[in-house]
């Protein structure tokens, strides 16, 4: 039985990766600072013997040299998240995206533990092809729009963590996720699919920004998970990094209906411009699809629930929350 560490432990996919760690008979220890994780994301498994929550920050590098000790695997998962949050500071961005980082891969090599690195479809930018393979350029726009901060952060952490693996050996692999989504994930950060249920659950209206002709990809948290620990188990997938989430393309005018359909149909669309919904320097990305040939490659399988039936369950989670299931 070895030993996990879960930062962002308490945060939308760290939480689903500390229950199926924990269920597959490892022993947890996730630290957590609470900014944008809960803890009562882990409810189901905050009393087990085997898991252990650590409130503190990964930007604190006298508890981060603590808390490896005596780890066998990392997985690092707390970074600054959503569109929202990088755009309302970029500077908390780049601060807990890239320091942190370095200091635990430091770690890993001088205590010789496996590392997850959790990146974004963000270091992409905005590449003009209509899917993304793991090999294709980035795509940033200027450092005067502060939404490009996270993208080229998490870029810079990829480019660390491959750096430890080519100078060090170190046993590392990345994983991009492309909009995983799930019951516990909030709204309140820019996380599209939660702030459209709860605002149609509210009567409406669905506020969609820009035209709505973005187009975008939904995996289920629970096979993104089950796709990073496997990879992270994998000899194979050493010094690689995988796009993981789904490659159903749906455009967000198109979610939108048919988030309406299932609550309400009475629901009314807003449309809402960049510039009233962030700020006036924001700019998007037109098209994100991941090209899974890699993942598919080294696994033998790829995320593949529905769009459609990954909305019942988080309208189902949402309505029991409301006490309306």
């Amino acid at each position: 039985m070895s030993h996990c560490l879960v930062t962002g432990g308490a945060g939308f996919i760290g939480s689903y990766l500390c229950e199926q760690l924990i269920q597959q008979g490892e022993h947890v220890t996730a630290v957590d600072d609470l900014s944008t994780g809960f803890l009562k994301n882990l409810d189901s498994i905050i009393d087990h013997p085997h898991f252990t929550f650590r409130t503190g920050s990964i930007t604190d590098p006298v508890l981060m040299a603590e808390m490896v000790q005596g780890i066998d695997t990392i997985y690092h998962m707390a970074a600054a998240v959503g569109v929202k949050l990088v755009a309302d500071n970029p500077v908390r961005t780049i601060e807990t995206n890239i320091y942190p980082t370095e200091v635990l891969l430091r770690h890993a090599v001088q205590g010789g533990q496996k590392f997850f690195l959790a990146s974004t479809s963000e270091v992409y930018g905005k590449n003009p092809k209509e899917r993304w393979t793991e090999e294709d350029d980035l795509h940033f726009g200027p450092t005067t729009r502060p939404r490009w901060a996270y993208g080229a952060s998490k870029a810079i952490d990829e480019f660390l963590a491959l750096a430890y693996h080519q100078k060090y050996g170190l046993d590392v692999r990345i994983g991009r996720f492309f909009n995983v989504v799930g019951p516990r994930q909030v709204g309140q950060y820019g996380m599209v699919i939660p702030r459209f249920i709860d605002q149609a659950l509210d009567g409406g209206p669905v506020v969609v920004f820009d035209d709505g002709s973005q187009v975008r990809c939904f995996g289920h948290v629970s096979e993104i998970v089950d796709c990073v620990i496997d990879l992270t188990n994998l000899d194979a997938a050493q010094g690689h990094v995988y796009n993981i989430g789904s490659d159903e393309p749906v455009s967000i005018r198109e979610l939108a209906e048919v988030i309406i359909s299932k609550i309400n149909p009475e629901v009314k669309v807003d449309y809402l411009p960049y510039n009233k919904a962030y700020n006036e320097d924001f700019e998007d990305v037109q098209r994100r699809v991941p090209d899974l040939g890699r993942l598919t490659a080294t696994l033998g399988r790829k995320p593949h629930v529905k769009l459609d039936a990954i909305l019942d369950d988080i309208i189902a989670s949402k309505k029991q929350a409301r006490g309306l299931a």
